[in-house]
């Protein structure tokens, strides 16, 4: 999915940014988004797992481009890129799960937990730690923990994917666990 088939240019990724950060010339950075817009919709169909709210979501992510490349300092454009879309698509999902869905049960039965709020803002943190150590986590254990368990691929699917072998694939997934154990203890200390 291309935002834009117009000729592309011949700069690169850093001068079309430097570019559209000096002169707030849209046009600038459409050109480079659209670069890039293919591998957004993929991220976003691999979480969303439908076509039209990919697609809505590559044009989403534009329009908050606009403001976010101006509140960073951006290396490496398609890797910053690569990890903005995939942190829109989890917070998509996560907004979709919080949504609440009332069934006559709960009508009958006095529920549990007297404070959700409180239990709601301590899932809430857990996840943002978790966020946060999955970040820490070297580039391998974290691509084979989010394709086996946030993706919920099998130990197959995620060999064919990245081209790691199964063994690294496993050893990737155990070793991964147990850095984010360790991390989120860390983080409750």
């Amino acid at each position: 999915m291309k935002l834009n088939d117009s000729s592309p240019s011949l700069e690169s990724d850093e001068s079309l940014l430097t570019k559209y950060l000096s002169t707030d010339d849209l046009a600038v950075l459409g050109e480079l988004y659209a670069r890039h817009s293919e591998m957004v919709y993929y991220v976003c169909l691999r979480y969303f797992k439908e076509e039209e709210k990919s697609k809505d979501a590559v044009m989403q992510l534009f329009e908050q481009l606009i403001v976010k490349v101006k509140k960073q300092d951006i290396q490496d454009f398609p890797k910053w890129l690569y990890v903005v879309a995939k942190n829109f698509c989890l917070m998509e999902l996560r907004a979709r799960k919080n949504k609440i869905e009332v069934s006559t049960s709960e009508f009958v039965e006095f529920p549990h937990n007297l404070h959700p709020q409180e239990n709601y803002a301590e899932k809430e943190e857990r996840l943002s730690q978790l966020e946060s150590c999955m970040e820490k986590l070297p580039e391998k254990q974290r691509i084979s923990i989010d394709l086996f368990f946030i993706n919920q691929k099998c130990y197959k699917e995620v060999v064919e994917i990245t081209g790691f072998s199964m063994n690294d694939v496993k050893s990737y997934i155990q070793n991964g666990k147990r850095n984010l154990k360790n991390c989120m203890e860390k983080a409750d200390e």
